[in-house]
Protein backbone atom coordinates (compact mmCIF):
# COMPACT_ATOMS: atom_id res chain seq x y z
CA UNK A 1 0.00 0.00 0.00
CA UNK A 2 0.96 3.48 -0.38
CA UNK A 3 2.09 5.72 2.25
CA UNK A 4 -0.39 7.35 4.79
CA UNK A 5 -0.37 11.21 4.13
CA UNK A 6 2.06 13.44 6.61
CA UNK A 7 -0.68 16.39 6.73
CA UNK A 8 -3.34 17.82 8.42
CA UNK A 9 -6.53 19.03 6.37
CA UNK A 10 -9.06 21.23 7.33
CA UNK A 11 -12.20 21.25 4.68
CA UNK A 12 -15.41 23.95 3.82
CA UNK A 13 -17.60 22.52 1.29
CA UNK A 14 -20.33 24.59 -0.33
CA UNK A 15 -23.34 22.94 -2.57
CA UNK A 16 -26.52 24.27 -3.93
CA UNK A 17 -29.92 22.60 -4.29
CA UNK A 18 -32.47 24.10 -6.84
CA UNK A 19 -36.15 22.62 -6.97
CA UNK A 20 -35.36 19.53 -4.65
CA UNK A 21 -35.05 17.25 -1.63
CA UNK A 22 -31.55 17.02 -0.99
CA UNK A 23 -32.05 14.89 1.93
CA UNK A 24 -35.43 13.43 3.47
CA UNK A 25 -36.49 12.61 6.49
CA UNK A 26 -38.04 9.54 7.25
CA UNK A 27 -39.42 11.20 10.45
CA UNK A 28 -40.81 13.67 8.79
CA UNK A 29 -42.92 12.12 5.87
CA UNK A 30 -39.74 12.48 3.58
CA UNK A 31 -39.47 16.35 3.94
CA UNK A 32 -36.47 18.36 3.51
CA UNK A 33 -34.47 18.12 6.88
CA UNK A 34 -34.68 20.86 8.49
CA UNK A 35 -33.35 22.56 12.61
CA UNK A 36 -36.51 22.61 14.04
CA UNK A 37 -35.55 25.96 15.80
CA UNK A 38 -34.15 28.43 12.93
CA UNK A 39 -35.70 25.90 9.99
CA UNK A 40 -32.17 26.66 8.14
CA UNK A 41 -32.08 23.04 5.91
CA UNK A 42 -29.89 19.97 6.92
CA UNK A 43 -27.84 17.32 5.14
CA UNK A 44 -26.45 14.87 7.09
CA UNK A 45 -22.97 13.22 6.88
CA UNK A 46 -24.17 10.09 6.44
CA UNK A 47 -25.79 11.25 3.26
CA UNK A 48 -22.73 12.60 1.76
CA UNK A 49 -20.41 9.92 2.11
CA UNK A 50 -23.12 7.74 0.32
CA UNK A 51 -22.47 9.74 -2.56
CA UNK A 52 -18.45 9.98 -1.61
CA UNK A 53 -19.12 6.42 -1.76
CA UNK A 54 -21.26 6.03 -4.93
CA UNK A 55 -18.78 7.81 -6.63
CA UNK A 56 -16.21 5.55 -5.83
CA UNK A 57 -17.58 2.33 -7.00
CA UNK A 58 -18.32 4.18 -10.26
CA UNK A 59 -14.63 4.82 -11.07
CA UNK A 60 -12.90 2.50 -9.50
CA UNK A 61 -15.29 -0.29 -9.90
CA UNK A 62 -15.18 -2.21 -6.68
CA UNK A 63 -11.51 -3.53 -7.38
CA UNK A 64 -9.41 -3.82 -4.54
CA UNK A 65 -7.42 -1.60 -3.48
CA UNK A 66 -11.04 1.03 -3.78
CA UNK A 67 -13.60 -1.86 -2.95
CA UNK A 68 -16.66 -0.04 -0.56
CA UNK A 69 -17.44 -1.94 2.46
CA UNK A 70 -20.77 0.05 2.99
CA UNK A 71 -23.03 -0.84 -0.20
CA UNK A 72 -26.41 -2.09 -0.98
CA UNK A 73 -26.31 -6.22 -0.99
CA UNK A 74 -23.01 -6.43 0.84
CA UNK A 75 -23.62 -9.24 3.84
CA UNK A 76 -20.90 -6.95 6.03
CA UNK A 77 -20.39 -10.23 8.47
CA UNK A 78 -19.45 -12.54 6.05
CA UNK A 79 -16.85 -9.88 5.04
CA UNK A 80 -15.60 -9.54 8.17
CA UNK A 81 -14.99 -13.13 8.91
CA UNK A 82 -13.85 -13.67 6.05
CA UNK A 83 -10.89 -11.60 7.00
CA UNK A 84 -7.32 -12.92 7.08
CA UNK A 85 -5.42 -11.82 9.99
CA UNK A 86 -5.18 -13.78 13.50
CA UNK A 87 -5.74 -10.85 15.36
CA UNK A 88 -7.90 -8.30 15.28
CA UNK A 89 -5.31 -5.58 14.08
CA UNK A 90 -4.13 -8.05 11.73
CA UNK A 91 -7.61 -8.12 10.37
CA UNK A 92 -8.34 -4.83 10.64
CA UNK A 93 -5.32 -3.82 8.52
CA UNK A 94 -6.22 -6.20 5.84
CA UNK A 95 -9.88 -4.93 5.70
CA UNK A 96 -8.65 -1.67 5.39
CA UNK A 97 -6.44 -2.44 2.69
CA UNK A 98 -8.81 -3.73 0.55
CA UNK A 99 -11.94 -0.72 0.79
CA UNK A 100 -11.39 2.40 0.49
CA UNK A 101 -14.32 3.47 3.12
CA UNK A 102 -12.71 1.89 5.61
CA UNK A 103 -9.72 3.79 5.42
CA UNK A 104 -11.26 7.06 4.87
CA UNK A 105 -14.41 7.17 6.99
CA UNK A 106 -13.23 3.84 9.65
CA UNK A 107 -16.11 1.48 10.40
CA UNK A 108 -17.40 -0.91 13.16
CA UNK A 109 -16.64 -4.08 12.44
CA UNK A 110 -17.09 -6.15 15.55
CA UNK A 111 -20.27 -7.61 14.12
CA UNK A 112 -18.82 -10.98 12.95
CA UNK A 113 -18.12 -14.24 14.85
CA UNK A 114 -14.96 -13.15 14.33
CA UNK A 115 -14.78 -9.65 14.67
CA UNK A 116 -12.41 -7.07 14.31
CA UNK A 117 -12.89 -3.99 16.62
CA UNK A 118 -13.92 -0.27 15.58
CA UNK A 119 -11.85 1.26 13.08
CA UNK A 120 -11.95 5.16 13.42
CA UNK A 121 -11.24 6.82 10.12
CA UNK A 122 -9.44 9.79 9.24
CA UNK A 123 -12.11 11.84 7.50
CA UNK A 124 -14.93 13.46 9.13
CA UNK A 125 -18.04 15.47 7.43
CA UNK A 126 -20.38 17.51 9.61
CA UNK A 127 -23.94 17.98 9.12
CA UNK A 128 -24.36 20.30 6.36
CA UNK A 129 -26.05 23.88 7.35
CA UNK A 130 -28.08 25.88 4.68
CA UNK A 131 -27.00 29.52 4.82
CA UNK A 132 -30.46 30.61 5.11
CA UNK A 133 -34.14 29.34 6.29
CA UNK A 134 -35.75 26.96 3.96
CA UNK A 135 -38.67 26.32 2.65
CA UNK A 136 -40.38 22.96 2.48
CA UNK A 137 -42.32 23.23 -0.53
CA UNK A 138 -45.34 20.53 -0.62
CA UNK A 139 -46.60 19.65 -4.34
CA UNK A 140 -49.64 17.61 -5.57
CA UNK A 141 -48.36 14.76 -8.71
CA UNK A 142 -51.02 12.62 -10.27
CA UNK A 143 -50.42 9.84 -13.09
CA UNK A 144 -52.86 8.29 -15.11
CA UNK A 145 -51.88 4.80 -14.99
CA UNK A 146 -53.63 2.22 -11.52
CA UNK A 147 -51.82 -0.38 -9.41
CA UNK A 148 -54.79 -2.47 -9.10
CA UNK A 149 -57.63 -3.72 -10.93
CA UNK A 150 -59.67 -2.38 -8.17
CA UNK A 151 -58.44 1.14 -9.20
CA UNK A 152 -58.74 0.19 -12.85
CA UNK A 153 -62.89 -0.19 -12.17
CA UNK A 154 -63.20 3.10 -10.07
CA UNK A 155 -61.53 4.96 -12.78
CA UNK A 156 -63.79 3.14 -15.59
CA UNK A 157 -66.74 4.76 -14.01
CA UNK A 158 -64.83 8.06 -13.91
CA UNK A 159 -64.83 7.95 -9.45
CA UNK A 160 -61.74 9.54 -10.21
CA UNK A 161 -59.57 10.56 -13.25
CA UNK A 162 -55.68 9.76 -11.82
CA UNK A 163 -53.93 8.55 -8.84
CA UNK A 164 -51.91 11.40 -6.09
CA UNK A 165 -48.94 11.95 -4.87
CA UNK A 166 -46.82 14.16 -3.07
CA UNK A 167 -43.52 15.58 -3.28
CA UNK A 168 -41.37 17.91 -1.79
CA UNK A 169 -39.03 20.25 -2.76
CA UNK A 170 -36.71 23.32 -1.10
CA UNK A 171 -37.10 25.92 -4.04
CA UNK A 172 -33.29 26.93 -3.67
CA UNK A 173 -30.75 26.44 -0.75
CA UNK A 174 -26.51 27.18 -0.28
CA UNK A 175 -25.28 24.73 2.06
CA UNK A 176 -22.28 24.58 3.94
CA UNK A 177 -20.44 21.50 5.22
CA UNK A 178 -17.03 21.26 7.36
CA UNK A 179 -14.47 18.81 7.01
CA UNK A 180 -11.07 17.44 8.85
CA UNK A 181 -9.04 14.97 7.76
CA UNK A 182 -6.59 13.92 10.59
CA UNK A 183 -2.86 12.79 9.93
CA UNK A 184 -2.86 10.83 13.06
CA UNK A 185 -5.86 8.56 12.21
CA UNK A 186 -4.44 8.19 8.65
CA UNK A 187 -1.52 6.50 10.22
CA UNK A 188 -3.76 4.00 11.26
CA UNK A 189 -5.64 3.00 8.49
CA UNK A 190 -2.81 3.93 5.74
CA UNK A 191 -5.20 6.75 4.20
CA UNK A 192 -3.09 7.86 1.23
CA UNK A 193 -2.10 10.95 -0.88
CA UNK A 194 -3.79 8.98 -3.45
CA UNK A 195 -6.77 8.08 -1.59
CA UNK A 196 -6.77 11.69 -0.65
CA UNK A 197 -7.14 13.69 -4.19
CA UNK A 198 -9.72 10.93 -4.51
CA UNK A 199 -12.06 12.18 -1.67
CA UNK A 200 -11.52 15.75 -3.26
CA UNK A 201 -12.81 14.40 -6.46
CA UNK A 202 -15.27 12.63 -5.38
CA UNK A 203 -16.85 15.02 -3.36
CA UNK A 204 -16.67 17.54 -6.41
CA UNK A 205 -18.49 15.37 -8.68
CA UNK A 206 -21.12 13.78 -5.87
CA UNK A 207 -23.74 15.04 -7.15
CA UNK A 208 -22.98 14.08 -11.08
CA UNK A 209 -24.09 10.44 -11.01
CA UNK A 210 -25.97 10.92 -8.67
CA UNK A 211 -29.13 12.97 -10.44
CA UNK A 212 -33.00 12.15 -10.01
CA UNK A 213 -36.32 13.87 -10.37
CA UNK A 214 -36.39 13.88 -6.32
CA UNK A 215 -33.19 16.12 -5.90
CA UNK A 216 -33.95 18.96 -8.30
CA UNK A 217 -30.60 20.11 -9.46
CA UNK A 218 -27.59 19.43 -6.94
CA UNK A 219 -23.87 21.40 -7.78
CA UNK A 220 -20.69 22.22 -6.06
CA UNK A 221 -20.13 25.67 -5.51
CA UNK A 222 -16.74 25.96 -3.51
CA UNK A 223 -14.43 23.50 -1.96
CA UNK A 224 -11.61 25.58 0.05
CA UNK A 225 -8.61 23.29 1.74
CA UNK A 226 -6.70 24.11 4.28
CA UNK A 227 -3.10 22.13 4.46
CA UNK A 228 -1.37 22.51 7.68
CA UNK A 229 2.52 21.39 6.87
CA UNK A 230 2.45 19.41 10.57
CA UNK A 231 0.83 16.28 11.67
CA UNK A 232 -0.71 17.88 14.76
CA UNK A 233 -2.08 20.91 12.77
CA UNK A 234 -0.65 24.39 12.35
CA UNK A 235 -4.07 26.28 13.65
CA UNK A 236 -6.93 25.36 15.12
CA UNK A 237 -9.60 24.61 12.68
CA UNK A 238 -12.60 26.94 13.34
CA UNK A 239 -10.09 29.88 12.93
CA UNK A 240 -9.57 28.44 9.16
CA UNK A 241 -13.08 28.13 8.60
CA UNK A 242 -13.90 31.78 9.67
CA UNK A 243 -11.65 32.56 6.77
CA UNK A 244 -14.76 31.35 4.39
CA UNK A 245 -17.49 33.49 4.38
CA UNK A 246 -20.91 33.87 2.46
CA UNK A 247 -22.56 36.98 1.71
CA UNK A 248 -25.82 37.05 0.35
CA UNK A 249 -27.03 39.56 -2.21
CA UNK A 250 -30.59 39.26 -2.35
CA UNK A 251 -33.16 39.11 0.38
CA UNK A 252 -34.86 35.59 -1.93
CA UNK A 253 -31.68 34.16 -3.07
CA UNK A 254 -33.18 31.84 -5.49
CA UNK A 255 -29.57 30.84 -7.63
CA UNK A 256 -25.88 30.90 -6.59
CA UNK A 257 -25.37 34.58 -8.29
CA UNK A 258 -27.56 36.16 -4.87
CA UNK A 259 -24.57 34.65 -3.15
CA UNK A 260 -20.82 35.77 -2.89
CA UNK A 261 -18.67 33.21 -1.63
CA UNK A 262 -15.02 34.71 -0.30
CA UNK A 263 -11.47 33.02 0.82
CA UNK A 264 -9.54 34.94 2.88
CA UNK A 265 -6.03 34.01 1.73
CA UNK A 266 -4.73 37.02 3.27
CA UNK A 267 -1.95 36.87 6.69
CA UNK A 268 -2.43 33.11 6.70
CA UNK A 269 -0.92 31.21 10.18
CA UNK A 270 2.64 29.75 10.14
CA UNK A 271 2.68 26.24 8.59
CA UNK A 272 -1.12 26.96 6.73
CA UNK A 273 -1.66 26.43 2.95
CA UNK A 274 -4.69 27.19 1.29
CA UNK A 275 -6.31 25.86 -2.22
CA UNK A 276 -9.84 26.70 -3.82
CA UNK A 277 -11.55 24.61 -6.17
CA UNK A 278 -12.72 25.63 -8.72
CA UNK A 279 -10.10 28.35 -9.09
CA UNK A 280 -7.28 25.57 -8.57
CA UNK A 281 -6.93 22.53 -9.24
CA UNK A 282 -7.45 19.78 -5.98
CA UNK A 283 -6.79 16.58 -7.49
Amino acid sequence: MSEAIKNRYDFVFLFDVKDGNPNGDPDQVNLPRADAEDQRGLVTDVCIKRKVRNYVMLEKELKAPFDIFIRQEQVLNRVIDSAAGDTIRNRQENLAEKYFDIRTFGAVLSTGEKGAGTVRGPVQFTFSRSEDRIFQAEHSITRCAVTTEEDAKKQESREYASTFGRKTTVPYALYRMHGFVSAIDAAKTKFSEEDLKLLWKSLINAFEHDRAAARGEMNPRKLAIFKHTGHLGNELSGRLFDRVTVTKNSELPRSKDDYTISVDKSNLPTGIEVKVWPEEAVY
